[in-house]
């Protein structure tokens, strides 16, 4: 079954069936509805960044190469872990990054967050290799495509048989990076929205200054960014189903089901997150 519903399609099929998106449609619709009743410009602002954060959060996790089990082995291109696993880790890495520079605004808190996340899968990536090579005695090969789609190096004569490919291949290595860098953007992003709704409103609702309030201003942001974050992550795992290789990887296409799935979960979450201080 799919994120939205429908049945798993065949290869990299996008899968979207139209009433479970129709569906999605009218909830999304009437979340906005309601935080436009309830939260203002505010909670409205807030709530399309979050929304705006899910989708890069949801996207970038079909860039990171995962082979779980069978890459333990040697039997899968990618790295020995769960997909949500993997995103959550290069995520919030560029989530905490991004936190700690909130205070330099908004562009430069989120470009942190995408250096912290980027970061963190290419240290990942690297030394995953590292050990592949040195440590298995296994060269990097796909199994999803004869040539690397950027360097152009063939694969098959290093693909051993009975094997989908081994290692990490310079695509998936740059797909890692990416999906590291999208994911670390988008949680500082949703982490940013909230932060804003909190100080804003808790002083109000606190009967507080504004520094009285500011450690559970980020304290609550912070929760509900790894939260959503996590949410997200697993809605991208169930339509990932297994493992994947990187962005040439045929089911690297199904990325828009993730995203319909991702913006009504994010908006689902943002405005309970939101309306919790509002209402």
């Amino acid at each position: 079954m799919s994120a939205l519903g429908g049945p798993k399609p065949a290869g990299g099929s996008t899968g979207i069936a139209p009433v479970p998106a129709l569906v999605s449609l009218v909830i999304f619709v009437i979340i906005f509805a309601v935080m436009y009743m309830f939260g203002g410009s505010l909670g409205m602002t807030a709530l399309i960044g979050i929304v705006i954060g899910g989708l890069l959060i949801g996207f970038g996790v079909h860039f990171v190469p995962v082979g779980g089990a069978p890459a333990a082995m040697g039997q899968a291109p990618g790295i020995a872990t769960g997909v949500a696993m993997l995103a959550a880790g290069g995520g919030l890495a560029g989530l905490f990054g991004g936190a700690w520079a909130a205070s330099q605004g908004t562009v430069v808190a989120v470009v942190t967050g995408a250096i912290g996340g980027g970061l963190m899968l290419a240290i990942t990536c690297f030394f995953v290799n590292f050990i592949y090579i040195y440590g298995m005695g296994i060269p990097a090969a796909s199994g999803k495509v004869k040539k690397d789609p950027i360097t152009g190096d063939s694969q098959a004569e290093y693909k051993s048989q009975g094997t989908e490919g081994h290692g990490l291949p310079f695509v998936s290595f740059v797909g890692g990076v990416i999906g590291g860098i999208l994911g670390g953007a988008g949680g500082t992003l949703i982490y940013l929205m909230l932060l804003n709704v909190y100080q804003t409103s808790l002083p109000g609702v606190m009967k507080a200054t504004a520094a009285q309030v500011a450690p559970i201003a980020v304290s609550l942001a912070g929760m509900f960014a790894i939260g959503m974050f996590l949410v997200i992550a697993v809605l991208a795992a169930y339509n990932i189903t297994g493992t994947i290789e990187g962005p040439h990887d045929p089911k690297f296409k199904r990325f828009p089901r993730a995203l319909v799935a991702s913006a009504v979960a994010s908006a689902l979450c943002g405005v309970a997150a939101i309306l919790l201080v509002m209402v």
